[in-house]
């Protein structure tokens, strides 16, 4: 069973970083797609960035592209998301998933599997 582990949320002022990470466990084949999602209260999940495990392309939001890095470990199991300049707009609950085939991308309904997700608070 598929397993999605995320760490490393927290509260910051804005400007500041954070460095997510999200740990894998229970594949049995590697996965094409690893994701970042996020959600706001009363908002809808949205799709942060992605990367395709193949070959390490990425996809990223517009509202996180130049701060968000998102990347991946040699073995492909753990992903990170590098997020720089934070602000204010960028709170909220953020998700790991996976998804066994490409294309990757934003859209919350093409993944698999999901983390329980990891809190970012960022103050003004």
């Amino acid at each position: 069973q598929v397993q999605l582990v995320e760490s490393g949320g927290g509260s910051l002022q804005a400007g500041g970083s954070l460095r997510l990470s999200c740990a894998a466990s229970g594949y049995t084949f590697i996965m094409s797609c690893m994701g970042w999602f996020r959600q706001a209260p009363g908002k809808e999940r949205e799709g942060v960035a992605s990367i395709y495990t193949d070959d390490s392309d990425t996809m990223y939001v517009d509202s996180v592209k130049v701060r968000f890095i998102i990347s991946q470990d040699n073995a492909k199991i753990t992903v990170y998301l590098q997020m720089n300049s934070l602000k204010p707009e960028d709170t909220a609950m953020y998700y790991c998933a996976t998804r066994a085939y490409a294309p990757c991308g934003p859209v919350v309904a093409n993944y698999d599997y999901w983390g329980r997700g990891t809190q970012v608070t960022v103050s003004s």
